[in-house]
Order: structure tokens, then C-alpha cells, then sequence
């Protein structure tokens, strides 16, 4: 939510292209992919608050990192330890859920917890850009560690015990991983996020720059597209919670799934329609893209 609006400042300050910013934005995700992996054997074995605080200092560190970082490889390896952090601190998050909540209450949780997508949209995006084209887009970086670390206190504060959960099992906790990946349904729900993270972050991290180059947006008009979004996110991804919690997850994935990838087709395929015809569609999508996301979490 920071790096992919700064998406034409940082081509034009650190002289790079769109393939090298891609790999500013995905290199994030891979690494968030990678510690996952290598934290799963042991998250079990570790108090959920623990690990959430812990995880919690590390985003906000690499967020720092991010600040710091005076050129692109610097850049490249700070995002990869603020994904490195930040990923496994995504997946506490929902394991915290699943700890606390009952199933019947599941997808409204999920939904509220998704909220904070709509609210960095809403408020974060805009005042991201603001810092960045004012100050540097470093400032955005700095300004979000900064805004975190009350909210590490907040979360030490508020946060109950959550001792590491524990079935009676002896085995290792590779063992216990290996295990975890021969069981079908564990595959096909793997399966499942790796295609839906594949399929957005494709397009999305490049709709910023699209947009500018293409549609004729603005730079100064961007922040207008992610509010718009946001605030369409705002309201549909608590719902969403509340039609899976009534009618069940898979139900309102078959009619979100289709409506998310319809409107990626259309915001690929907009002419130069500008602010007036981009904010639009841009809003729906992201919007189908976060109620898609909690239907399948």
C-alpha cells in the first residue's frame, strides 16, 4: 500500500524501469513466502502474542530499512526483510483468528480484520503520496514506523495471553510441516492463495503507474483512486464477512470470483477516460479483490 502509489516516483528518482520496480514490489511477497515456510515448523511451538509482537518490530524495522535504503539494491534487500517479517505477521494474524473465534464468527472477523486494507487506502495511500512528493518517497516509510510503533504497545497491552497451541504431538517440527503438506485439502488451500496472490499481484502493483501513463490520470490525482477504493472496500469487506458467515465461504466465492476478474479486464482494457472514468472502476475492483481475499481465508 506504500510502494505501489510512489510507483512513478520511484521510477523517476532512482532511474529505474517497471521490471525493476516489479521486483521492488514482489520481492516483498517472495520473501514473505520464503519465512513463512521457514517459520511454519516452529509457530506452533511459540505463544501467538510472543510471535506477534515479535513479527510486529520486525515489519516496522524493515519499514525503516526501507527509508534508509539509498538506491535500488539497497531498496530491493530492505523490502525483502520488511516482507520477511511482514508475511509471517500476516498469517499470526489470521492464526490468532481461527484461535480465538468460532467458525460461525470466522468470516466476520476475517472481514473486520481486512478492514485496515480499506483504512491504509482511505487515509494511508493519499497521505503516502503527500509525504512522498513533498518530502521524498522515503518520508512515507519513515512516517509509517513511526505511526506503528504505538500500535505494538496497543497490541501488548490489549492482546490476551494466547499460549502456543498444543495437540499432544511428539513429532519434530519439520516433521509436523512435511506432514501438514501430504494432506489433499491443505494442498488445494495452498493451491488456492498461490493462484489468487499470482493473479493480483500481476496487474495491481501496476494499475498506479497504468493509470498515469495511459489513462490520463494525474500523479496528483491518484491518492482520489484509492480513497474511492478504500472507501468502497470500507463497506463491502464487513459484509462480505457477514454473507459468509450466513450463506457460506464457497457460495460467495463463486459470485465475487467472477465479478473481480471481469472488472480486472476492464480497468487493463480503459482508454484515456481520466479521473472521472478510472476512479470507478479501479474502486470495484479493489473492492471484489478484498471480498474476494476474505471469502477465501
Amino acid at each position: 500500500m506504500i510502494v505501489m502509489p510512489l510507483g512513478p516516483q520511484l521510477l523517476a528518482d532512482l532511474g529505474i524501469d517497471a521490471r525493476r520496480f516489479s521486483w521492488v514490489v514482489s520481492a516483498y511477497t517472495l520473501a514473505a513466502g520464503i519465512a513463512g515456510f521457514l517459520a511454519a515448523p516452529w509457530l506452533d511451538r511459540v505463544p501467538r502474542k510472543a510471535a506477534y509482537l515479535l513479527f510486529s518490530v520486525g515489519l516496522l524495522a524493515g519499514t525503516v530499512a526501507c527509508g534508509l535504503a539509498a538506491n535500488y539494491p539497497l531498496l530491493l534487500a530492505a523490502r525483502c526483510a520488511t516482507g520477511g517479517f511482514g508475511g509471517v505477521h500476516g498469517g499470526v494474524s489470521l492464526a490468532i483468528i481461527a484461535d480465538v473465534f468460532p467458525p460461525e464468527r470466522r468470516g466476520r472477523a476475517t472481514g473486520t480484520l481486512m478492514l485496515a486494507f480499506a483504512v491504509a487506502s482511505v487515509v494511508g495511500v493519499p497521505l503516502g503520496i503527500a509525504l512522498g512528493t513533498r518530502f521524498g518517497w522515503q518520508a512515507p516509510f519513515f512516517a509509517l514506523a513511526v505511526f506503528g510503533l504505538p500500535l505494538v504497545g496497543l497490541a501488548a497491552w490489549s492482546l490476551p495471553p494466547l499460549a502456543a497451541p498444543s495437540d499432544g504431538s511428539r513429532l519434530h517440527p519439520l516433521a509436523r510441516l512435511l506432514e501438514t503438506l501430504t494432506i489433499p485439502a491443505h494442498r488445494r488451500a495452498f493451491a488456492l492463495i498461490g493462484l489468487l496472490m499470482v493473479a493480483a499481484f500481476a496487474v495491481i502493483p501496476f494499475i498506479s503507474t497504468f493509470l498515469v501513463a495511459n489513462v490520463g490520470v494525474t500523479e496528483a490525482e491518484l491518492p482520489l483512486v484509492f480513497v474511492a477504493g478504500g472507501l468502497l472496500s470500507f463497506v463491502g469487506t464487513p459484509l462480505t464477512g457477514r454473507l459468509v458467515d450466513r450463506r457460506g465461504a464457497l457460495a460467495v466465492f463463486r459470485g465475487v470470483v467472477p465479478l473481480s476478474a471481469g472488472m480486472m479486464l476492464v480497468l487493463t482494457h480503459l482508454p484515456a477516460v481520466g479521473i472521472a472514468g478510472a476512479a470507478p472502476v479501479a474502486s470495484v475492483l479493489m473492492a471484489t479483490n478484498a471480498s474476494r481475499m476474505v471469502t477465501a481465508m
